[in-house]
């Protein structure tokens, strides 16, 4: 897992900004294709990005906002 914690309060939420439009982009894409390699690189793109996510939310949080 990264270490965000050198980041900015506007870069972490700049970050979080662009991770959520790219966890929406995937599963957009994943709902107009089909095929079990398709899906399953979709899955796991989905899976790091959330989890990218939730780590730099907790970095967030962690500070006060």
């Amino acid at each position: 897992m990264a270490d965000f914690s050198a980041l900015s309060l506007p870069e972490l939420e700049d970050r979080i900004a662009i991770l959520r439009d790219n966890i929406r982009q995937l599963i957009e894409q994943a709902a107009a294709v089909s095929g079990g390699q398709n899906e399953e690189r979709n899955a796991d793109r989905i899976a790091q990005q959330s989890e990218e996510l939730e780590a730099l939310i907790k970095e967030r949080d962690g500070r006060g906002r």
